[in-house]
């Protein structure tokens, strides 16, 4: 039997908008388009969550964040952890058998959940930007792999695009992230393409002209990796997915759950599918632990007591479809930090035509992110007359209401909130349940009723036999605070 060889590689903060397969500029990322031709694109993928860590995790765990207890950042003073009893796509690869690795970014935590048996990031010094290098490292990898005849699971966490903290404007473009091997190619500020949830200003056309340049970086590297593969007569028994944690690094993107932020690329190629294939699934970044312990011939690690609470599913067997599948029509997202400062709970469900966001904790003024805040992009935009970011006030996007509702077929910025629309009161309603049911079935603490997490409450017997009443509202009525004549949620 051929081995099942696997290879996943993450972007950090890559929107789809910005690959040339999606619509993005031309020959801005060929190689992905190259991947994308050689495999299947699908148009309607989704992360749990927009921050980087956090949906690192759902890539190996098919759990959302609030499961995990990676409800944020890992690294610095944050220190979000996944929480010891969870199994991860690491740990199950080693456990059958698999030669597995990561280079470059890790970024979950601990070591100890997360236990690959090569973490090139330990012996290089940190992160780095290097793609030849890391394309390098990838070869020995591989060359390893094959001497060892061992099937292998490989992970390529790139640092590209993300911010080079620490510089305003900046995104990793200096002479030592561009060896010789790979193809550098610099852009100007009126040649970007300024996405529509962007104020098309001087500073954001001069951080994109930036980011392409590291966006281009990232792909040559890609090119180099999947050359390597080719090489190594390792690539036709190989899956290989390409994929990013969260949306481009600006504000109305990365940390929010508007679809900018969300809905991201995702191209997979495995043997035997036909190429160039276009998918418009919606399918969900908690589907893709389940999908490669599929095509690794273990379906059984996806049901039962060795799943535990998984809700992801495989994607294989809807991998060639053209056409929307049953049962293939909604996703659900779970986001509650970024950096430990950002606490800003917010969970949402997607459609095909209607997006739902229940803002837990609404009354909070939606926070910023470090590197977002300290952008050259974003002081642009707050000095703008009036205050826009894009088609969205800047009042609007920091001050949210308690539930947001859009069509986001006709309105797909996420502008037009719905949610107090008498039209849409039975659509709000029904979404509504069904965000509630999810939270329910996956444990989610911040399922607020009357300002407190009711699903706290069931740990104790007593509160229910002794008749705790919940009044079944978002948040504490500090006008009206009784519970006599109020409607109350059943424990």
């Amino acid at each position: 039997m051929a081995p099942k060889n696997i290879l996943v590689l993450i972007a950090d903060d890559l929107g789809r908008e910005q690959m040339s397969c999606y619509g993005g500029p031309a020959q801005l990322t060929p190689n992905l388009d190259a991947l994308a031709a050689s495999g299947t694109r699908f148009t309607n993928a989704f992360a749990s969550t927009a921050s980087c860590s956090g949906s690192r995790t759902t890539i190996y765990t098919g759990l959302h964040t609030h499961q995990t207890g990676s409800y944020g950042l890992v690294g610095e003073a944050n220190g979000f952890q996944t929480l010891p009893h969870i199994a991860t796509a690491p740990k199950l690869f080693n456990d059958l058998g698999y030669k597995t690795g990561i280079i470059n970014k890790v970024h979950v935590g601990p070591p100890s959940v997360y236990p690959w048996s090569i973490r090139t990031i330990e012996d290089q010094g940190g992160e780095s930007r290097d793609g030849a290098m890391i394309a390098a490292r990838a070869e020995s990898f591989l060359a390893a792999a094959k001497q060892e005849a061992k099937s292998f699971f490989l992970t390529i966490g790139y640092t590209d695009p993300h911010r080079a903290l620490g510089s305003r404007g900046g995104f990793g473009n200096v002479a030592g992230n561009h060896s010789p091997q790979l193809t550098d190619r610099v852009f100007e500020p009126k040649d970007v393409q300024v996405p529509p949830y962007l104020s098309d200003l001087p500073e954001v056309r001069q951080e994109l002209a930036e980011y392409y340049r590291a966006i281009h970086r990232l792909d040559t590297s890609v090119g180099l990796v999947l050359k390597a593969l080719g090489e190594s007569g390792l690539g036709e028994d190989t899956l290989v997915l390409f994929l990013s944690d969260n949306g481009p690094p600006f504000i109305n993107s990365k940390t929010t759950l508007y679809d900018a932020g969300i809905h991201l690329p995702f191209l997979l190629r495995v043997l035997g599918v036909a190429a160039g294939g276009v998918n418009p699934n919606l399918i969900s970044y908690v589907d893709v632990l389940p999908t490669l312990l599929a095509y690794a011939g273990h379906e059984e690690l996806n049901t039962g007591a060795a799943a535990g609470p998984r809700r992801g599913r495989s994607i294989l067997p809807i991998l060639g479809s053209s056409a929307e599948e049953s049962g293939w029509n909604e996703v659900y997202g779970s986001h509650t930090f970024h950096e430990v400062t950002n606490y800003w709970p917010t969970r949402y469900l997607r459609t095909g035509r209607w997006k739902y966001h229940r803002n837990v904790c609404w009354k909070l003024d939606f926070p910023f992110a470090m590197d977002l805040y300290a952008s050259l992009s974003f002081e642009g935009m707050r000095n703008s007359t009036p205050p826009v970011i894009g088609k969205r006030s800047l009042k609007s996007y920091i001050q949210r209401p308690a539930e947001e509702l859009y069509d986001v077929e006709s309105d797909p910025l996420e502008v037009n909130n719905l949610a107090a629309d008498p039209a849409h009161t039975d659509l709000l309603v029904s979404l509504r349940a069904r965000l509630e049911k999810w939270q329910e079935e996956t444990s989610d603490l911040w399922l607020w009723k009357d300002g407190t997490a009711v699903r706290r409450y069931r740990n104790w017997e007593g509160y229910k036999r002794e008749g705790l009443a919940i009044p079944d509202r978002f948040d504490f009525d500090v006008e009206n605070p009784g519970t006599k004549g109020v409607r109350i949620y059943n424990l």
